[in-house]
Formats: structure tokens, sequence, C-alpha cells
């Protein structure tokens, strides 16, 4: 049985004015239109899949269990708490210029499908500032579960570099918000479909914060995305061993990221202790997504809300952040953040029924994958070797 009760809630930090992040038109996300198609399409990241998101929680039935906060632009100066000069080619300043002159002359293009667009530096600043308000309000206690609904996304976005449709790392600004004010150890857990590469680059040398994504084999993706994702880039100095990447086979789907959950993701966070959880979440793993091959159903990601509902109960004192990054089935984005919200709330049966049923998977393989994977980082990771 479920453990939540009456007052139950999950506090949904959003604002409207994130929806005029435009992205455009073209075939899928380059913005070409190559003159011999009579329909283009939006940009996967559009403004309708985070309609849809904001629709069925205030209209959807769980609509009870959720309360509604606004949220609020950062300013230039707190961005530097995590986007600062590291090993990039250029710095904090150079970088942000860049975005403020992409602003001041109507748009670039900064990186394969990533459009800053009038309206777009604004959305940033407010996903951002959103995100770090979502924080701050489980660091005063004000409540134990907050969900920043922000876009643009943010996982991508490494300390001086733009990528995968992200201009400012949303989840990393919250999580160096948590260290600054006095938290001691903080997981991350990125359940996007894509490696949250610009969150571990961010701490990649940090033994405080435990970065662990699950993700397609997708690999490198040219300049604006040099890390692998694989399971040997494990961090640097203190860093080593706090970085753990779980590429999984395509179509891994529903029992194969539970295996790797139970197996992966919570001997790892229970030996890291941490105060704080965040679990980004992207909905692109789930199946027909255009964006991914994960094949993850409802099912799945309810029990995947559920895992880390335990898991913050247990290790981070119910302390819980969620932040919102990709998911681009327009409608089905939205019905799999319904089921990863029941989960985290721990209700006792699920309130929405799934509109596109159960893909057909085969765990087989991918449960061979994750024990390798847990066989390397026992020999490679210190505090599982220390166990």
């Amino acid at each position: 049985m479920g453990d939540a009760g009456a007052g139950v809630k999950i506090d949904v930090f959003w604002d409207e004015g994130m929806l005029k992040h435009d992205t455009g038109i073209g075939v899928f996300d380059t913005g070409m239109e190559v003159g011999f198609l009579e329909v283009l399409e939006k940009h996967p990241e559009n403004s309708d899949r985070v309609r849809n998101m904001v629709s069925i929680l205030k209209k959807g039935p769980i609509a009870p269990y959720i309360s509604w906060n606004s949220g609020r632009s950062a300013l230039i100066s707190e961005l530097l708490s995590f986007h600062t000069p590291g090993l990039q080619c250029c710095n904090f300043l150079e970088y942000v210029n860049e975005l403020l002159e992409a602003d001041k002359e109507g748009g670039k293009e900064l990186c394969g499908g990533t459009f800053l667009n009038p309206g777009s530096w604004d959305a940033a600043l407010l996903a951002a500032g959103t995100t770090l308000s979502a924080m701050k309000h489980l660091l005063d206690g004000h409540g134990k579960v907050a969900y920043a609904l922000v876009r643009p996304p943010g996982h991508h976005a490494q300390p001086s570099q733009a990528d995968g449709y992200c201009f400012l790392n949303n989840a990393g600004l919250a999580v160096q918000l948590a260290l600054d004010s006095g938290c001691k150890k903080v997981a991350v857990i990125d359940i996007d479909v894509h490696y949250g590469n610009g969150t571990a680059e961010g701490f990649y040398r940090s033994n405080k914060v435990l970065t662990i994504s699950l993700h397609m084999n997708h690999g490198s993706w040219g300049p604006s995305h040099p890390q692998n994702g694989s399971v040997d880039e494990l961090g640097e100095g203190e860093g080593y061993g706090y970085n753990l990447n779980l590429p999984l086979p395509n179509g891994t789907g529903n029992k194969g990221y539970i295996c790797a959950f139970n197996e992966l993701v919570v001997p790892s966070i229970q030996k890291f202790g941490p105060d704080m959880i965040v679990l980004v979440a992207g909905q692109d793993a789930s199946a027909f997504d255009p964006n991914g091959r994960q094949c993850l159903t409802m099912e799945g990601y309810r029990e995947i809300g559920r895992i880390v509902h335990v898991l913050a109960k247990s290790e981070s004192d119910g302390r819980l952040l969620i932040v919102q990054e990709g998911g681009y089935h327009v409608t089905y984005s939205a019905y799999c953040l319904h089921a990863t919200l029941e989960g985290i709330l721990n209700l006792p049966i699920s309130l929405l029924s799934d509109p596109l049923g159960v893909y057909p998977e085969d765990d087989t393989f991918s449960v061979k994958v994750i024990e390798a994977i847990k066989n390397y980082q026992k020999d490679k990771v210190p505090f599982w070797r220390n166990s």
C-alpha cells in the first residue's frame, strides 16, 4: 500500500514565460527548410509538450496532490555558481556574452538543433531561476518534494557550452545551491534518454556530488557533446568514482530499467548517503518518443518514481527535487510524467491507464549489460570496492 495520505503534495514551480522560447520549424530539429517538403514540423523541444504537462497536472486525476508555485528569473550573478571557467576553450563571460549577443541580434544556432531565438534567453533565465526557487523551497523546509517544470531543458549545458537544446544547466545550478546552503552530499539521478553530460562535467572533479545517468548508448554527437557517456567516464581527481554512467541498449524497456535501478542505482545511492536527491526527469525514454528508443511505458515510469520515493525517504529525509528535461511525444510524455509523479507520491493505485498499452520488450540482453556494468564498477569505483 502507498503511504501518500491526505494533504500530501508535490510543490510544482512553473512560469508561463517559459512558453515564449520558440524553437521554430523544419526537418525534425535541424531548422532546415529543404524546399521539397510541403509540411514542416515543429522542433521537438516545443512549447506544446510542456503545455500538456501543465494541463495534465492541473486537470488530470493527480491535481489534488499538486500545489502550484510561481517561478522567477535567475540573476546573472547566480549563474556564476555553475557556469564558471573550466577546461573549456572559452570562459563564462565569453559564453554568456555569446548568449546575450545572440538574443540582441534576434537569434542564433549555438550548436546542432539548439536555437536561441527571440524570447529564448528570457525563458532560459526563468527556467534557471524557477529551478533555484524549487530547491530553496526544500532547503528552507517548506516541503519535501518539489518539481521544477521548466524549459528550455538544461542537463546538456556545460559550464561554458550550450548543447542539446540546453543553454543553462538548471539542475546543476540547484545542486550547487544545495551545497552552498549546507548540504554535504547531493545525488543526481538522470533518467533522460540522453547522457546528462553537462551536469556530469560540472561536478566531474567533486566527491560531494554523485551523478548517475541512465541513457541509451548514443556516444558523442560532436564538438558540443564531446563526452561519450561510457562506463569509463568515472570522474577525475577527488571526483573519481562519483560519475556513474549506465549506457543501456536500445529498447531496454521497463524491466531493464528497473533492473538497473535495483542493481546499480539504489545500492550506489545507499553507499553515498546524500543529504539531497535530485531526479533529472525526461520522458524521452518512453515508447514512441521521436528522440529515444528505450520503450519505457507508464508502468516503468511509475515504478521508477516509487523507487526514488523510497530512496528519498531512507537517504535524504524525504527531500527530493525533480527537474524537467526532455520528453518529446507531445501527448504521451505528459502521461509518463503523470505516472512518474504517481510513483513519487507512492499512491496505492494508478490514477490513469496507459493509452498506448504495453510495448513488447526483451530484457535478456539488457540484464546482461547491466551485470557487466555492475562488475566493472565494483572493480573500478572506490566505494564499491570498500564494501
